[in-house]
């Protein structure tokens, strides 16, 4: 219920009412939901390897080919996945900073992980129709760069500093 919440959140960014319970979920939350998105993402690619067998794959049972598949195909895309994401919510600490907003990497990490619920989503539907490169994948950079432009910008900006250590709000003058 949990994951499904946080699909449903995630389909609903830049929402603000989504942005903030994507937040309230747990980073332990968020890592086993991408695990589980990157599972159903994976799935075209082992439904191509197990309908184009070569003469090796046909000798080998079952549960050999579903555990080469986790070694050699989904652990590293889970890898570079978690890479790139983390690459691209340190690009948003610098967005955040330039818009002056005052967010923590954890919170854009989160944010991040689950923009990419839309792109990841389009690309699993398109190759179980189409066959494709898993190298489209890489369209949810630019797609979450702009996503992340729209929820930074409804976070509050941060309070100006007078030289008192209080803010101007705090102290009665605009």
């Amino acid at each position: 219920m949990i994951f499904w919440n946080l699909f449903i959140h995630s389909l609903k960014l830049p929402n603000k009412q989504a942005m903030f319970k994507i937040n309230r979920a747990g980073m332990d939350i968020m890592l086993i939901y991408m695990l589980i998105l990157m599972a159903i993402v994976s799935i075209p690619s082992f439904i191509s390897i197990r309908s184009n067998p070569d003469e090796m794959s046909a000798q080998v049972n079952i549960i050999f080919q579903i555990v080469y598949f986790l070694i050699f195909s989904y652990l590293p895309l889970v890898i570079i996945l978690f890479l790139l994401l983390s690459g691209v919510a340190f690009i948003t600490k610098g967005m955040s900073k330039l818009l002056h907003r005052k967010l923590k990497y954890s919170l854009l990490w989160k944010q991040v992980a689950a923009t990419t619920t839309i792109p990841f989503l389009v690309y699993t539907i398109v190759a179980l129709i189409y066959p494709i490169n898993e190298k489209w994948l890489w369209l949810f950079i630019p797609y979450s760069l702009l996503m992340m432009l729209k929820v930074i910008t409804v976070f509050p900006r941060r309070r100006k500093k007078r030289s008192g250590g209080r803010s101007l709000k705090e102290s009665g003058t605009t």
